[in-house]
Order: C-alpha cells, then structure tokens, then sequence
C-alpha cells in the first residue's frame, strides 16, 4: 500500500496542472477504483489536492511544506561549500535546481569583484544554454533528456548551441569531464563552468562558477578543477550523515 501510495505522489510530480484519476492510474498501472481510495486518502491528510469536484490532482500543501522544508535544510548544508568555493576562486558561485524542465537558481555567493555576473535567486535559465543546465542534461536518463531535447532549441548569442546532434556530443564530453562550459551561449560576455551534485541530495542540483569573459578566458582548467573538488567535497560529507 505504501509503494502504491508513493506511485502516485511520484506520478504527479513536474505536473503542475495535474492528472485525472484515469491519467494517474495509467501511470501507475492501478485499478481506478483502487487509485480513487488512495487518492481520498491524501486528499484527507493535504498530501494531493483536486481542482475540481472529480480532480484532476495535483501535490497538496502538505507535500509542498515538506519540500520547502527540505529544501532549505538541503541550502543550509551546501552554504558553507558554496561560500568555501567561492573564496578559493575569488568569482561568484551559484547553486541551481531542476524545476518544470528549466535550471532555477536557488542560492549564490557573490564575489567582491566590481565588474561580475549576477543572477537574482528565482531567475531561471533554459538547459541548453548554460553551463548549470547542460550538466544537468548531461546527468538525466535517456528517456528524460529525450524528453528535454523534445523541443527545438532557442538561440540567445551567437554561441548557443541549437543543434541537438551537437549537444548531444558536447553533453558526452561532460559526463567525461565531470563539468560543462558556457562559452557566452546565454549572455554576450557571461562564460561559467558547472556541474552537478550528487543524487544524495534528492534534486537535481547544480553547482556553477559564472565569470565575466575577459577573466574567464586562461582559466578554465583552474575553475573546473576547483568546481569538481567542492563538489566532492560536498559529495562526501553529505556522504557521512547518518541515514
């Protein structure tokens, strides 16, 4: 009863406009009436909330408060990796998280340089065209990156990459590599290294160091080395907490 109970909750993720019963009992291979009980079930504790007198469902508040809740627990153990790396380069550092198919920035530290690359937490980014959104991509199943490549790739600079054929090459490089580079493919002027946190941490989360170009160019190798090793770093205490 209770895998069948996550199921569901799973199924309704990413789907802010929700499903009907039958949608979800497709999804997760169930009866309807049995999918019809156990969504009355939620419903009752918060976990689903339905739109209308017959559905369709979507995540309740109590499911939302949990998030959020995590959410800032999983911002409060990153802060200190964060601020750690954002000393040792001497540039600015972001944390970002996969939401609705896009990266959205949760969290920065900012650098004291006068001339540097600033975004407002909440801002979100398309995944082809930043170097936190291409580690994601480079993360993601088969199925799932299918999905993200499904729609045709919008061009922001001269530099962003809009052939999937191509992206899909430079996304093997990254998962070679272990971090991505935006060579000006969002912003004229902006480049960033990124690269991905472990599963452990639930989302999909994102750590990037973006710099203005000019002091970008030469050193590339000097931030992704210092990239990858915070999120080792990071990898590893998350590692050693109790389950």
């Amino acid at each position: 009863m209770l895998s069948r109970t996550a199921d569901i909750l799973s199924s309704l993720q990413g789907q802010p406009g929700g499903l009907s019963q039958t949608e979800i009992g497709e999804k997760v291979n169930l009866p309807r009436s049995t999918v019809s009980r156990l969504l009355l079930a939620l419903e009752e504790l918060g976990y689903v909330s339905a739109l209308g007198p017959r559905g369709p469902y979507r995540l309740g508040p109590e499911i939302i408060a949990m998030s959020m809740s995590a959410r800032r627990s999983v911002l409060n153990e990153l802060r200190p990796f964060l601020e750690s790396l954002s000393r040792q380069v001497n540039e600015t550092v972001d944390l970002s998280i996969l939401e609705n198919g896009r990266a959205v920035f949760l969290d920065q530290v900012v650098s004291d340089h006068r001339l540097r690359a600033v975004s407002a937490v909440g801002d979100s980014f398309p995944l082809h065209a930043c170097a936190n959104g291409k580690a994601m991509l480079a993360s993601m199943d088969p199925a799932s990156l299918d999905i993200a490549l499904s729609s045709p790739l919008e061009k922001f600079t001269v530099n962003t990459i809009t052939s999937v054929r191509n992206l899909r090459r430079e996304l093997a490089e990254i998962i070679r590599n272990g971090v991505s580079i935006d060579n000006e493919e969002h912003s004229p002027g902006i480049c960033a290294v990124g690269a991905v946190l472990p599963s452990i941490y639930g989302d999909v989360l994102a750590v990037s160091i973006p710099v203005p170009t000019q002091r970008f160019t030469g050193e590339e190798e000097r931030l992704s080395s210092a990239l990858i090793e915070c999120v080792k770093e990071a990898t590893a205490w998350a590692g050693a907490l109790p389950a």
